[in-house]
């Protein structure tokens, strides 16, 4: 009895983990371009990019939008390959322009998808998590209305383009956009 209750212990010690990532390898995907998820179409649904989106070093942005495939949103994406759709207006994009670039210092969390943080209030203007405040580039805000300012997973990657600027990826919507450091607690 004991070795059978010793067993049930470590399987379940071990199938937590499993339980707690939700999709992980294996899984379909959930999430995608609207409030309610969806997934299933090579963007959003818990994925979280290994890196964020390279410099641009082209000329204009592509005209037409966003949705480069059927079921894509019409917002700056990343597909599940890693490809960052969107970022592609270069240096001298003045939407980005930022007087005192870092005006309220840098961001002293972590940066990257090692590190996964949630909202804890706020809208596009002024919002949180952990103690730090950020606030979406108004350029950017209709690209930020699906977000559900209290609980979407957010992953903060620097944005080589735009000085001043990160790159908020919200990993349940597979979407992104330019956001300012405000401060912290």
């Amino acid at each position: 009895m004991k070795q059978l209750l010793g067993f049930l212990v470590v399987v379940s010690m071990c199938s937590l983990p499993a339980v707690t990532l939700g999709a992980g390898a294996g899984a379909a995907p959930r999430g995608g371009g609207h409030p309610g998820g969806g997934g299933g179409h090579g963007f959003g649904g818990g994925y979280i990019p290994s890196h964020g989106s390279a410099p641009f070093h082209g000329g204009n942005r592509r005209p037409g939008g966003f949705a480069d495939h059927s079921g894509h949103p019409n917002t700056p994406h990343v597909h599940t390959n890693g490809r960052w759709i969107g970022h592609d207006s270069g240096r001298g994009d003045a939407h980005y322009h930022l007087d005192h670039p870092f005006e309220h210092g840098r961001f002293p969390g972590g940066i990257g998808h090692d590190h996964v943080y949630h909202l804890g209030g706020g809208d596009r203007s002024r919002f949180w998590f952990g103690g730090f405040f950020f606030g979406v580039a108004p350029y950017d805000y209709g690209f930020v209305d699906d977000w559900l300012w209290d609980t979407d997973p957010l992953v903060i990657y620097d944005d080589p383009d735009h000085v001043g600027w990160y790159l908020a990826y919200n990993a349940r919507l597979g979407t992104y956009a330019h956001v300012q450091y405000l401060g912290g607690i």
